[in-house]
């Protein structure tokens, strides 16, 4: 007796793009959740518009001391924050842009500054990448003269060269470069 067939199964290809749909919402919102989680306040707008713009002229001077590489009026970092509010209350209190630049560098050394002055405790800061380019060269230039007077048989023959020499020798012919019988292989 012939087995009866089951039932045909519905093709499942509609519920496809809505799962692949329901996927990709999910991560698009997933993002946007972590995105705004990590967004920080936007910094009040200036009332004295003067000031700010002072400001920002004398934090463009100071280097971040978190960041390094960036100036305080361009960083993120908690003390850069710290340090734009410190500099805003020093110049309401009417102090110039130099006696704070002098301040800061009081307190935190040249270091502060973006722009360090030429003395003789920046002369490695303002010179030394001059000294290691020209050092980096000469030991360059010195290296491969030595090496260009140096004999070829200083240096080991390229895995290429032999297998072309080989190839080339007539059968029965030893290759130049090829050691002499009972001689050590390397």
């Amino acid at each position: 007796m012939p087995q009866p067939t089951p039932p045909a199964r519905p093709d499942p290809g509609p519920q496809r793009p809505r799962r692949t749909r329901r996927r990709g919402l999910a991560a698009a919102a997933l993002l946007a959740v972590v995105a705004a989680a990590g967004a920080k306040e936007a910094p009040p707008v200036a009332a004295d518009p003067a000031l700010e713009a002072r400001l920002q002229a004398v934090t463009a001077e100071l280097r971040c001391l978190v960041c390094q590489n960036q100036t305080i009026a361009d960083s993120n970092a908690d003390l850069a924050v710290d340090l734009r509010n410190q500099v805003r209350d020093m110049l309401r209190q009417g102090r110039s842009e130099r006696e704070i630049i002098d301040y800061m560098t009081a307190r935190y050394g040249d270091f502060v500054l973006y722009r360090p002055p030429v003395r003789g405790t920046t002369a490695l800061l303002w010179f030394g990448p001059a000294v290691l380019l020209v050092g980096g060269v000469l030991v360059l230039v010195l290296v491969l003269r030595r090496r260009s007077r140096m004999a070829a048989e200083h240096f080991e023959p390229d895995e290429d060269d032999e297998a072309g020499d080989s190839a080339q020798a007539a059968p029965g012919v030893p290759s130049p470069s090829a050691a002499p019988p009972g001689a050590p292989s390397r």
